[in-house]
């Protein structure tokens, strides 16, 4: 891993730790305002590293809510 892949992962968790906590969705996005007026290339690895850690959220999220319909489902279909 590179350097700038490196710093672009540790810049993205960091982000989305902050995002969390201050509940703005789309804080990620000032930070690479920020990156690409210093790096250009810092600011893609750390976009990359946001964009698969938001997928995988919201795939961890549809795998969930997946789960607890048929978990649902299940146990209605016992109590009948």
């Amino acid at each position: 891993m590179s350097t700038i892949e490196k710093l672009g992962e540790k810049l993205a968790v960091d982000t989305l730790k902050v995002q969390d906590a201050i509940g703005e969705d789309r804080f990620y996005m000032e930070v690479a305002q920020v990156l690409g007026a210093a790096s250009q290339s810092l600011e893609e690895a750390f976009l990359t590293e946001i964009r698969v850690r938001l997928a995988e959220r919201k795939a961890r999220d549809f795998i969930s809510a997946k789960l607890a319909r048929v978990q649902n489902a299940l146990e209605e279909k016992a109590r009948q």
